[in-house]
């Protein structure tokens, strides 16, 4: 019988070969997963035999990611704004620099805040966590909506979901109106990694010919839902930083500013809707 020891190397030689870029840590979170290890076991229980039940589920977790299937949806889980949200393949995966968008937004305390598009409902649940005390999230897709509420629940805060195609079915005014709308252009969508594009859904990836098709959309709408003062606030593509501000400001929207990433480029775009601010500032 194999060992834990022989079985990791075994696991990290194959993801080395399959050019995956990550293979050392996928390889020990595979086992642990397989084996149901924590991190200490892994290394205090290497010379541990297998059974053969845990090599079957290792191998079918393996092939999984030899396919390209993103570690998240593998795990089934990730951590957003130091809290974990569960997803699967009808959420986006949160990313990092999506937490630059969330954070923007809580500078601002909004006491009512709305998620547009909230597919894993990890800026509704950290806004919620955070701070916002009335959080509204909508979502087209049932099945996104559907773990959005798990993850509310897993986090413990309050959301109010609502099935809406933007804001179809949304009524009332709020504080903060924020989205990661689908952003990438049409004819960039075949180029993405084979881990995006195969897995993650194209209806959360498409913004149209020139990937501003929702933002002309929320940005055109967003007057009637908002306080006066009160917040729009985006997350937008690397080069989009200029478009976006210029739909804002065509659209009345005043303090309009791009805020950049760790990485230092374009990541967010805020704006307030005429009036008295709301925040006091």
């Amino acid at each position: 019988m194999k060992t834990v020891k022989s079985l990791l190397s075994e696991t990290k030689q194959k993801l080395r070969q399959n050019n995956d870029e990550t293979w050392s840590i996928d390889a020990d979170l595979l086992v642990m997963r397989a084996l149901g290890l924590t991190r200490i076991q892994l290394v205090t229980h290497d010379n541990d035999e297998v059974e053969e039940t845990q090599a079957a589920e290792l191998e079918k977790l393996l092939e999984k990611r030899l396919s390209n299937m993103p570690m998240q949806y593998i795990l089934g889980s990730c951590e957003f704004m130091g809290l974990e949200f569960k997803v699967n393949e009808n959420v986006l995966i949160p990313r990092p620099d999506t937490e630059v968008l969330v954070e923007e937004v809580l500078k601002y305390k909004p006491y009512s805040a709305l998620d547009i598009g909230t597919g894993s409902g990890a800026i509704a649940v950290s806004l919620a966590h955070y701070g916002a005390k009335s959080v509204t999230a909508c979502d087209i897709s049932d099945k996104a909506l559907e773990t959005a509420k798990e993850n509310a629940a897993l986090n413990n805060v309050d959301v109010f979901f609502v099935k809406s195609d933007l804001f179809e079915n949304i009524s009332g005014k709020f504080d903060a109106i924020v989205s990661n709308p689908p952003y990438i252009r049409k004819n960039v969508i075949p180029t993405l990694t084979p881990q995006v594009r195969d897995y993650e859904p194209i209806l959360a990836l498409d913004g149209g010919i020139d990937g501003l098709d929702f933002y002309r959309k929320i940005i055109k709408k967003a007057h009637g839902f908002l306080n006066h003062g009160g917040l729009l606030a985006f997350e937008i593509g690397y080069d989009q930083g200029e478009a976006v501000s210029a739909l804002m400001r065509e659209n009345g929207y005043e303090d309009v500013k791009v805020i950049k990433d760790l990485a230092g480029l374009d990541r967010v775009v805020t704006g307030k809707e005429s009036g008295a601010d709301v925040f006091g500032n």
